[in-house]
């Protein structure tokens, strides 16, 4: 029986080993122990890493993921349903993230309408400033200001 330490686990998923210890603490891993305490996986653990991401890639979060895990399987890398109960919850997830897109998107169209109401010369000056180099536009504030480091 192979067995990976937790560095082994991070590398061959693409996780760090911080990742993988929340997974333990939210029960989507449970390695086993050494006695000096080391966490051992199985092989099989490395799937389940995978499973966990895709699942976590579709919006649901990691309480909704270790009620479902145990109702899946992996058939060639999609994730089938092998509960009746599941697909009723994957339902209500798919409408709860449907929601969110729908008022995430009206929050937009809201901005597009601000934005196109700007007046013609301060819609010029967005055009000639410099592209902020890092992201800083993502840290700046409702009034403009730009926040340091996050």
């Amino acid at each position: 029986m192979t067995t990976l330490q937790i560095g082994a686990l991070a590398r061959r998923t693409g996780t760090t080993e911080r990742l993988l210890r929340y997974y333990e603490e939210q029960g989507l891993l449970r390695p086993a122990r050494t006695a000096a305490g080391y966490r051992l996986y199985q092989e099989a653990d490395v799937d389940q890493v995978r499973r966990i991401r895709t699942l976590l890639t579709s919006g649901l979060n990691t309480a909704t993921i270790a009620q479902v895990l145990p109702c899946l399987r992996d058939d060639d890398g999609r994730l089938v349903p092998t509960c009746p109960q599941l697909v009723g919850e994957l339902h209500r997830e798919r409408a709860r993230l449907t929601g969110s897109i729908d008022a995430l998107t009206a929050s937009r169209n809201l901005l597009d309408e601000v934005i196109t109401a700007a007046p013609p010369e301060l819609t010029a000056q967005l055009a000639a400033a410099p592209e902020p180099a890092d992201g800083a536009d993502a840290a700046a504030d409702r009034t403009g200001a730009v926040a340091g480091p996050v």
